[in-house]
This record gives structure tokens, C-alpha cells and sequence, in this order.
């Protein structure tokens, strides 16, 4: 929650954060969220297993574990 006239900056923000993650991560995360619409307590969370198993195979990934450790900003490629 934020006042009135903090909305449009704060969600400003919000989308630069989610700008600078990984494009398939992000993707996958919407993708996420839709099937959570349709499907029950069940089906969700083993779609979500899927899809982050999928995940550990990109490039992004390594990329981002690799910047953790290093402690640097990730370099995400969309791969």
C-alpha cells in the first residue's frame, strides 16, 4: 500500500526491478501465475516444479548463480 500519489513511482520501480531479472525467468513466473488461475492447489505447484526444473537448464541461470557468489550484478543473455 502506498499514498495516492506514490502509486505511479512505486509501480515505475517495481518494473525496472523486474526488468533487470532474466527474460525467461520473468516469463516463466507469468506463465506461472496463469496456470495458478486455472488449476487447483494439486496441479499448480507441480506445474511450477516443471517449470523451474526447465529453468536450471538456461544459461541465465548459471549466469545469475554465478553474479551471486561473486557477488556482482548478474549479466542476464535471455539463453
Amino acid at each position: 500500500m502506498v499514498p495516492d500519489d506514490r502509486v505511479l513511482p512505486e509501480a515505475l520501480e517495481v518494473a525496472v526491478t523486474i526488468a533487470s531479472y532474466g527474460r525467461a525467468a520473468v516469463t516463466a513466473a507469468r506463465e506461472c501465475v496463469d496456470r495458478a488461475l486455472e488449476t487447483g492447489l494439486r496441479d499448480g505447484p507441480l506445474f511450477e516444479r516443471r517449470v523451474v526444473h526447465a529453468l536450471f537448464a538456461t544459461d541465465d541461470q548459471k549466469e545469475g548463480m554465478t553474479a551471486f557468489l561473486e557477488k556482482r550484478a548478474p549479466v542476464f543473455k535471455g539463453r
